[in-house]
């Protein structure tokens, strides 16, 4: 009897072994070592995460003794679901820091606490969680990042350099639930309040270029008089430009930007977007990562961490 039984008992921790490796929901735990960063990205068709993609490589590369990068984002600005799904997927993974640039400043604070409950380090770049809904879950997670409304002020100022008191303005938003979009839009209207401009239209235009084009074309039939679109990021910014193209306007309405991804560089030098704000996309993502590592050597409280934002003009692009 002691030999079958010692049989079964060997039988049944064999197949336990098989499948648990064989379970979906079984995960190999992290092997000691360097520490495993995730970068998850908004929509890898906008030119300005390519560009933070490429540098967080680079850097890992450059560092790849210190740490392992996992990098991924999502298509579409708007795919809050998707993004939620792969924060889920790096806490399956058990990474040791999570560095995100969330589609939308509340949705995704939810799977973030998850992840810090999962005793993961979470880094917020680029759009900003929303402090009340942080508070709420009663959590904190540093954010590393510019001042947006102070680098769309800056904008602002310079195109109204261009324009007389009284002009009539148009601002073009990014999605209405994102931080960034929130500040970048006050600090166009802080600008152009100071300068004595009337901004008679805004919409979103969720950061994308084409909705963007649609969006100046109804604006330019519906107000004729503008002088200016001010525009969120870059690539909202190209959809202006088009619009005025094709409305023959080009000549005699301004068009700004932020972002500076290389696609407005030319247009920028031949005075078609008046000015962007450069927050530097290749270091974002960078900062971000320096400072998870830093988070996971010294244990220390989270803090925001502000990075440059500098302004882009014909005379400053080489």
């Amino acid at each position: 009897m002691k030999a079958c039984y010692s049989v079964s008992v060997l039988a049944i921790s064999v197949l336990a072994l098989v499948f648990g490796a064989c379970s979906p929901s079984a995960s190999k735990p992290a092997l000691p070592g360097k520490p495993r960063i995730a970068l998850i990205m908004k929509s890898l068709a906008n030119e300005f995460f390519l560009t933070m993609e490429k540098g967080a490589r680079e850097h890992q590369t450059a560092h790849s003794s210190q740490y392992e990068l996992l990098a991924n984002g999502i298509k579409d600005e708007l795919d809050v679901g998707k993004q939620t799904q792969l924060v889920e997927q790096m806490i399956a993974q058990r990474v040791d820091a999570i560095v995100i640039a969330p589609a939308d400043s509340k949705a995704l604070v939810t799977a973030c606490k998850k992840a810090l409950d999962a005793g993961i380090v979470v880094v917020n770049i680029d759009n900003k969680f929303d402090d009340a809904v942080l508070a709420e879950k009663g959590i904190k997670i540093p954010f590393v990042g510019p001042d947006n409304r102070k680098g769309a002020r800056m904008v602002g100022e310079y195109a109204a350099k261009r324009l007389k008191p009284g002009d009539s303005v148009a601002i073009v938003e990014g999605v209405p639930t994102a931080f960034n979009a929130i500040q970048r839009k006050l600090g166009f209207e802080d600008a152009m309040k100071a300068a004595g401009m009337k901004v008679v239209a805004s919409q979103s235009a969720n950061w994308e270029m084409e909705t963007a084009n649609r969006a100046v074309s109804a604006m330019i039939t519906e107000r004729p008089e503008l002088k200016a679109v001010l525009c969120a990021n870059d690539s909202m910014a190209l959809g202006a430009v088009a619009a005025l193209k094709t409305a023959s306007k080009a000549e005699a309405v301004l068009v700004a930007g932020f972002d500076n991804i290389s696609a407005v560089h030319d247009l920028v030098k031949q005075g078609k977007v008046v000015a962007t704000a450069d927050q530097h996309a290749d270091r974002l993502a960078v900062f971000g990562i320096e400072y998870a590592l830093e988070m996971l050597a010294k244990k220390g409280a989270p803090a925001d961490r502000e990075t440059p934002v500098d302004l882009i003009a014909a005379e400053t692009i080489k």
